[in-house]
């Protein structure tokens, strides 16, 4: 097997008394789209933020294309590109000035036409001068998807990159993902969308009280959970989703 793009070994994170997580371990593998699910206060934002390196974990490691997070971060941050849900720019800025810039922070080169062919690429040639306050939601994903791959990094983090988006828009995101994988990236996809996990995503792990329950594709989890008299009871179709598995597997209560 090619090296891991990404591995997480034994993260665990406390908060004062909580252990929010409890030994997470993980690899994604080149060109491969990995799904982190989970009920709310699961531990997702508290594993994402460590591998994000915002969060220092009391123990484990998160190593990225063969480094160290912990003891080369400025390297393993710069292979790392992260697109969150509700990202910030600002705001009076023209679409075509907030590419130049971060691109000039990655110290990406902006030849005549790069940044054109680039709005191209996301369907947004003709927003170039739009000021980003002006944009749709779902416009405002795709240029915040491309700055996170602006500088061509082998891993790219996507935070419930979907939400809030109509249909239209949610689905070409996730053109825009498939494409980001078929040119080797690896991509992490936090979601809460069964839907879109079981549509997009290679491997999932469903993580819940800061364990891992299981790693697999989402196929396998149907197939093997499709018996599982939890995952049954509460099934809503004629067909076992991924999401029957994942309410079969975490509970039915909502929870803060």
């Amino acid at each position: 097997m090619p090296q891991p793009i990404l591995e997480v070994q034994g993260i665990n994170v406390y908060y004062g008394a909580h252990h929010a997580v409890q030994g997470i371990s993980f690899a994604i593998h080149p060109g491969e789209i990995f799904g982190l699910l989970g009920p709310n206060g699961a531990g997702k934002t508290s594993t994402l933020s460590v591998i994000e390196g915002l969060l220092a974990p009391q123990s484990g490691t998160v190593t990225i294309v063969g480094h160290s997070l912990n003891e080369n971060p400025m390297y393993s941050k710069a292979n790392m590109g992260v697109q969150l849900q509700s990202t910030s720019f600002q705001a009076d800025l023209t679409v075509r000035e907030i590419i130049t810039l971060y691109a000039g922070l990655y110290g990406v080169a902006t030849p005549p036409g790069y940044v054109e062919g680039l709005l191209q690429e996301i369907n947004l040639a003709d927003a170039k001068n739009k000021r980003f306050g002006q944009l749709s939601g779902g416009q405002q994903q795709r240029v915040s998807l491309l700055i996170a791959i602006i500088h061509n990094p082998p891993l790219v983090l996507l935070d419930e990159p979907t939400t809030g988006l109509d249909p239209q828009s949610r689905r070409q995101l996730w053109d825009r993902i498939e494409k980001i994988k078929e040119t080797g990236r690896s991509i992490l996809l936090t979601t809460h969308s069964m839907e879109e996990a079981e549509a997009m995503c290679d491997r999932v792990a469903i993580i819940d009280h800061g364990r891992i329950i299981a790693i697999d594709s989402p196929e396998r989890f149907i197939e093997d959970y499709k018996e599982d008299p939890r995952v049954k009871a509460v099934s809503r179709g004629s067909r076992i989703t991924l999401e029957d598995v994942f309410i079969g597997l975490t509970g039915r209560e909502v929870r803060g």
